[in-house]
């Protein structure tokens, strides 16, 4: 795992765990770090990006998985707009492989995979889903249904064979794993800790803790800038938009 993305020193500006399924959003300004530890192991982080000022412009998948040659997202990879910016960075991560096409659990999926617990009968241990999980977070927003795109999964390892047949890896995240995110745009954070929808096991719901810190400034050399000619571009694009913005 790579150093550490801040000072090590610092304390973190805001802290918050995360359970049965929980949900979570929130704007994250430039030039600060959010941190997952997947406390207990087998965590999955499903995450949607959104220019906090402009929410027209938000993470595309395609736009960053083609610039970086790759099928997965790890250090020191970029999250990149569909406007040739970089939202964030990954400035650290235990895990090393982050599925990024297979999308959320929706209320078909999880009935048909565990049943029906409803909160009348189950209270906070009710079964939760993705899809509505986000739709929550995003009506907070004022935003919606129109604003859903392919989401990240982070922690969550998928493989294709030959055939293009897509295969979840269990026990891919140990316990106390994390990611570290740095964030190059003030970026709307929408995420929740509901199941991958393809993993094979039992409804459960991992803890994760959130916990945003300051980031160091982002030197000529750093990893993420310099890992492949594209991400030098859009984080040029980022810089440019954001020093206009400023004024």
């Amino acid at each position: 795992m790579p150093p550490l993305s801040h000072d090590a020193a610092s304390l973190p500006l805001f802290a918050r765990t995360l359970d049965r399924a929980g949900m979570w959003s929130a704007v994250v300004s430039r030039g600060k770090t959010l941190r997952l530890t997947d406390l207990g192991g087998g965590a999955n982080v499903g995450m949607l990006l959104y220019n906090a000022d402009l929410p027209v412009e938000r993470y595309n998948m395609p736009d960053t998985l083609k610039g970086q040659h790759t099928f997965h997202l790890r250090h020191p990879f970029c999250l990149h707009s569909d406007m040739g910016r970089v939202l964030a960075s990954i400035t650290a991560d235990s895990a090393g492989w982050h599925d990024t096409v297979c999308g959320c659990s929706d209320a078909r999926l999880v009935r048909e995979k565990f049943g029906v617990r409803t909160y009348q009968e189950a209270r906070n241990e009710f079964y939760r889903n993705g899809l509505e999980c986000f739709l929550i977070e995003l009506a907070k927003w004022g935003l919606g249904r129109r604003d859903l795109v392919p989401n990240l999964n982070l922690f969550s390892k998928v493989v294709a064979d030959e055939a293009g047949r897509l295969t979840f890896i269990p026990g891919h995240s140990r316990g106390g794993g994390i990611v570290d995110l740095r964030f190059e745009m003030n970026t709307l954070v929408v995420l929740n800790t509901c199941q991958h929808p393809l993993d094979p096991g039992p409804y459960r719901a991992a803890q994760v803790l959130l916990e945003v810190l300051p980031a160091a400034p982002v030197p000529p050399d750093d990893p993420c800038r310099i890992s492949c000619p594209e991400n030098s571009r859009a984080f040029m694009n980022t810089e440019a938009y954001c020093m206009l913005r400023a004024g």
